[in-house]
């Protein structure tokens, strides 16, 4: 490419884009957790069960995991920024119709896969972007910058849903989230570079992940992600309703449907620890070892998962305490996994990689959103203390695979990989 390189640090360009990435990243996941975070008044409103709920909930992974081999891996091909920017627009128009048609159980569904798609054309591309335009001893922390963001766009996501949703209805919630990823469009569109750095083209078939499967470096991580992914979602999917069940099982009596504004701030609050929690995980994992302290982090959070769903038994307080601490063993370990995927890549197949990386992680989020729910109608449903503290157990015995797959499949000579 012509020019001076955006990762040219007399540009100052690689900061400027990692900003705006960031910005965008946040203003277009608006949307990600309005359902989740209005669910009991959904269950209210629209009288569906845990399985149905799941089952919206999930089917957003579902969308996600349809179109990321797709327009992930054309990022090899063509400049993702085109990409990314289809798909932003996408994502709003979703949430718009979900604010203005969503009437049950299929209808959500439709507008939450079609908010799938979406977020497969914006997050990965959005990294790729990034790895594409930075280099360095700095690109990693870019990296785990921009992933670590997810975070805070799920957080930020929550305490809007609960703010316009507690003070007008949800569907003003989902306007609103609609008019925020319209400001995320705007700001890609005048942030991120016209023209990228000139494609590697593979001489692969455009969905030919062999050679990515091969890798069993980068595998190691992908599927360690997944299990990663298939907690943290269930976490992120029934967060504040666990949080309303714990509020309302304090005071002795049963959720009514409604969302205290209590229980939406904590949620907040909680989410948002993923923040400092990933991007100071990966700053471990590079002084420490990436594959140690993974396997480290992901046994804990194992570990702590079992306990997570009986602390509703306890006071409220210690209950978030909880839940809060569980929620940073869950995130610590983000940014660390994809950064780990993407610097194993292989030449010529970095977004095959970061396809592969998003499609398992995701199948993985949408088994575990709906798994989440099926277990607790089978446990008792969701006034029953048994059934939280079972479904939480469930995602304990899932994400304890992840460390598994890196001693198995890691890169064993990488003691500290950075």
């Amino acid at each position: 490419m012509a020019g001076r390189s955006i990762s040219d640090p007399a540009s100052g360009s690689a900061f400027r884009l990692t900003v705006v990435l960031c910005l965008a990243e946040v203003l277009g996941m608006a949307g990600t957790m309005t359902f989740p975070a209005l669910l009991p008044a959904f269950f209210a409103q629209w009288g569906i069960g845990n399985v149905e709920a799941g089952w919206i909930n999930g089917v957003f992974h579902g969308g996600y995991v349809a179109a990321v081999p797709v327009l992930v891996t054309l990022t090899d091909r063509v400049d993702p920024r085109r990409i990314y920017l289809f798909s932003t627009a996408i994502s709003a128009i979703a949430l718009l119709g979900f604010a203005l048609f969503a009437d049950g159980l299929w209808s959500a569904s439709l507008y939450r896969a079609i908010g799938g798609v979406g977020l497969a054309g914006t997050y990965m591309p959005g990294l790729r972007i990034l790895s594409d335009n930075t280099g360095g001893p700095r690109q990693g922390r870019y990296l785990s910058f921009y992933t670590a963001c997810y975070a805070l766009g799920s957080s930020t996501s929550v305490l809007l849903a609960g703010l316009v949703g507690g003070a007008m209805d949800w569907p003003a919630a989902f306007t609103a989230s609609a008019a925020a990823t319209a400001v995320a469009l705007v700001l890609a569109w005048w942030g991120i570079p016209r023209t990228g750095p000139e494609r590697v083209v593979s001489p692969q078939a455009l969905l030919d992940f062999r050679p990515v499967l091969r890798n069993r470096a980068a595998m190691g991580y992908i599927l360690a992600y997944s299990a990663h992914c298939y907690e943290l979602f269930g976490l992120r999917a029934w967060l504040v309703a666990f949080l309303a069940f714990a509020f309302a099982y304090d005071r002795g009596a049963v959720s009514d449907g409604g969302i205290p504004a209590v229980v939406t701030m904590l949620g907040t609050v909680i989410l948002l620890l993923g923040l400092p929690a990933s991007i100071l995980g990966n700053e471990a994992a590079t002084r420490f070892g990436r594959r140690r302290f993974l396997i480290g982090i992901m046994t804990g959070s194992a570990a702590l998962a079992c306990f997570v769903g009986f602390s509703a038994a306890l006071p409220f307080w210690l209950a978030v305490i909880i839940v809060g601490l569980y929620g940073i063993t869950v995130t610590a370990d983000s940014a660390s996994l994809t950064v780990g995927a993407v610097t194993n890549a292989a030449a010529g197949q970095r977004g095959a990689t970061m396809a592969v990386h998003s499609f398992l992680g995701f199948t993985a989020a949408f088994v575990g959103s709906v798994a989440f729910g099926g277990i607790l109608d089978l446990a008792g449903g969701g006034a029953s203390l048994l059934a939280w503290g079972l479904a939480f157990a469930a995602q304990g015995a899932v994400v304890a695979l992840g460390p598994v797959a890196l001693m198995v499949l890691g890169d064993m000579g990488a003691v500290r990989q950075r």
